[in-house]
């Protein structure tokens, strides 16, 4: 299970021009505001990144709302991990449980899982935080990370298990987020 000192959320490319065109769209915006009001409640960090920010726009408003002073890291690769200051901001935050979101699932989300499974990271994925063109290319993602032991989660799933107990002092600020 997945605890707040040692976990970190990776936003994957949740840019205007991608986001837009995603099967369903408003239920990732969704889940995902939810996440990271959450995720900032239990004061968990959060990376995110950009793929190609010049052609495919910036980040959605409603991220950048909730993270407003967070710099997203700017990359080529499909892969997170194949952007050199990725690897060393996630290293910097001495964290090993990274809580994996974004777009595209079949394309960045997937190469990014599979290559911080191999560098030693625990990694879960959080279905209703990620998104393709058709559901057919998330499904197949999803599967194919699932049979190479990521754990797939979902935004209540994840923060109930950082949050532990419902005593404590955070739990009616997460379940008000949730609802």
């Amino acid at each position: 299970m997945f605890d707040i000192e040692n976990a970190v959320l990776v936003i994957v490319d949740v840019q205007e021009k991608l986001t837009n065109v995603m099967h369903e769209s408003q239920n990732i915006r969704r889940e995902l505001s939810k996440l990271i009001k959450g995720i900032s409640v239990l004061e968990v960090p959060v990376v995110l990144t950009e793929q190609n920010p010049k052609g495919l726009g910036p980040t959605i408003a409603e991220i950048k709302t909730l993270l407003p002073n967070l710099e997203p890291i700017y990359k080529m690769a499909f892969s997170c991990l194949g952007e050199e200051i990725f690897p060393k901001r996630l290293e910097a935050l001495g964290r090993k449980q990274v809580i994996l979101t974004g777009i595209e699932t079949h394309v960045c989300v997937y190469q990014t899982a599979m290559d911080l499974v191999d560098a030693g990271y625990n990694v879960q994925v959080v279905a209703d935080c990620v998104s393709s063109r058709t559901p057919v290319n998330k499904q197949l993602a999803l599967d194919k990370m699932k049979k190479a032991g990521i754990d797939i989660t979902s935004t209540e799933i994840i923060l109930f298990e950082l949050l532990k107990t419902a005593d404590s002092p955070k739990f009616k600020q997460i379940a008000g987020i949730i609802k």
